[in-house]
């Protein structure tokens, strides 16, 4: 029997990080002035690393026989967990931002430490679905470029399932030609075939905007330059499985994009079904018999997910068991930081007399996120207390937070406070937004007139990002 002391050994090698003697190798990190050189030794690093491996036998060592390294693209941060790993063979990732997780991934992916990136995978898989459909179109074409394999099958199940995620969303004439390929020859992707013929015919004009808006004044050329770009997309669609009246509606106009023998083909399956044709039929999709749930449109918002949303309803209806599916509440986006401006009288100004809303905040520096739901009117021109039974405050789960905070007015009378002469909105004490919340540090979150605190620090904060939504029962 052999025994294996690997605690022993990972501590001793992070001795070795942490206290570098014999040293042969110096890594700078980063860019300046943020950057930092690392002191390494490269039996370890290639012993780990295809990457680092290759590195060190182009590189020659210097007068000092030490080699030297540039990582410009990798953040310190991210390295001081790549360099441990390497070491120790330790990560702990509890306490870490899911965006500074993917840009691990990413890292690990450039360094060829192959094991890291499948854990990272999974466990942004497993522990961070939320923040992958948060960020969905970004994941998704990292996740083609990099080949990262168990993020790629995630977000092939939310797109076959729900395809508009990505097909109606604002990137979707961006993303790279492979992606889109992708996409396309999902067998179980629900979405008609003449629908898909539509999308692979909106990018292919993208990529080509000085073709004509009107198709009929295009020239030859003009269809040569659309089939060119479309070349590797083209086969990728199933028109043996579109109807004729499609057929004649959508694809006729472009006939011009097809080869002769296949747009013979596709008519003469039309006139004689029992005839064989020489052009290649691809297998119908896997479109579910049953009918799929209705798929609301996802929340619009930057800062939260649709299960905070889900979450947000619960608290509003007073349900011990969040709501998991089905929002019984349309969320309307009325205000938007970024977009519409960070004063508190910007919040005032636009939602006056408006009932029944959700402010939400992304704090700058933490990635915390809190708000509050107030079913009164907003007041704008008005400094004084109004008073309410159904207010609360709230923070959000997030990787910083274990479990989401609802709490709620306790001193009826103190329960939302407007003051545009201050530029103040506040729910009790225990949210209290002043100003300009991007650039001042006057916003605090203390108990007064509520249960209980979202926030367990009591300095003041700035805002990254807002968000102020109607939410108003689904007809």
């Amino acid at each position: 029997m052999t025994t294996k002391f690997y605690d022993r050994l990972s501590n001793d090698l992070i001795q070795l990080l942490e206290n570098p003697i014999d040293y042969n190798v110096t890594i700078e990190v980063g860019e300046a002035p943020i950057s930092k050189i690392f002191e390494v030794h490269s039996y370890i690093l290639q012993s780990r690393s295809p990457y680092f491996k290759k590195k060190f036998n182009e590189s020659p060592f210097n007068e000092n026989n030490v080699k030297e390294l540039k990582l410009p693209n990798i953040s310190v941060k991210v390295f001081n967990f790549i360099i441990n790993y390497i070491y120790g063979g330790t990560i702990s990732l509890e306490k870490l931002e899911n965006s500074i997780i993917f840009d691990l991934l990413i890292a690990s992916h450039e360094l060829d430490l192959d094991e890291l990136v499948e854990y990272l995978q999974t466990h942004l898989n497993t522990n961070n679905a939320s923040w992958l459909r948060l960020n969905f179109a970004h994941v998704y074409q990292i996740s083609f470029q990099k080949n990262f394999e168990i993020i790629q099958k995630f977000c092939n199940n939310i797109i076959a399932k729900h395809p508009d995620t990505i097909l109606d969303s604002e990137n979707f004439n961006s993303l790279p030609e492979d992606v889109l390929i992708s996409i396309i020859r999902l067998d179980d992707l629900q979405l008609e075939e003449d629908k898909i013929w539509d999308y692979v015919i909106q990018w292919g004009k993208a990529k080509n905007q000085t073709l004509p808006a009107n198709l009929n004044e295009w020239t030859s050329d003009n269809f040569l330059t659309l089939k060119t770009t479309l070349k590797l997309c083209l086969p990728h669609i199933r028109y043996f499985n579109i109807s004729s009246e499609q057929v004649f509606k959508k694809l006729y106009p472009y006939q011009q994009l097809f080869e002769p023998k296949l747009w013979l083909d596709i008519n003469a399956k039309f006139l004689a079904p029992n005839e064989p044709i020489s052009s290649t039929i691809l297998p119908p999709r896997n479109i579910l018999n049953a009918t799929l749930p209705t798929r609301t449109a996802p929340i619009p918002s930057n800062i939260i997910t649709d299960e905070h949303a889900l979450e947000i309803s619960s608290w509003i209806d007073r349900k011990e068991t969040p709501y998991t599916e089905n929002n019984p509440y349309e969320f309307k986006l009325l205000v938007r930081g970024s977009k519409d401006g960070f004063d508190v009288n910007t919040i005032l100004g636009i939602c006056d007399k408006v009932s029944n809303t959700v402010i939400v905040l992304k704090v700058e520096g933490t990635g915390e996120i809190f708000g509050g739901y107030n079913p009164l009117e907003i007041r704008n021109n008005v400094s004084a207390w109004y008073s309410s039974q159904d207010s609360f405050a709230f923070s959000l789960k997030t990787e910083n937070l274990k479990n989401s905070i609802v709490s709620r007015v306790k001193y009826f009378a103190n329960a939302i406070y407007y003051d545009s002469g201050r530029s103040y909105l506040q729910f009790g004490g225990v949210l209290c937004l002043r100003g300009n919340l991007k650039t001042g540090k006057g916003s605090i979150c203390s108990t007064s007139y509520y249960e209980k605190k979202i926030r367990s620090n009591a300095d003041g904060f700035s805002i990254e990002e807002f968000e102020v939504f109607k939410v108003s029962p689904k007809k």
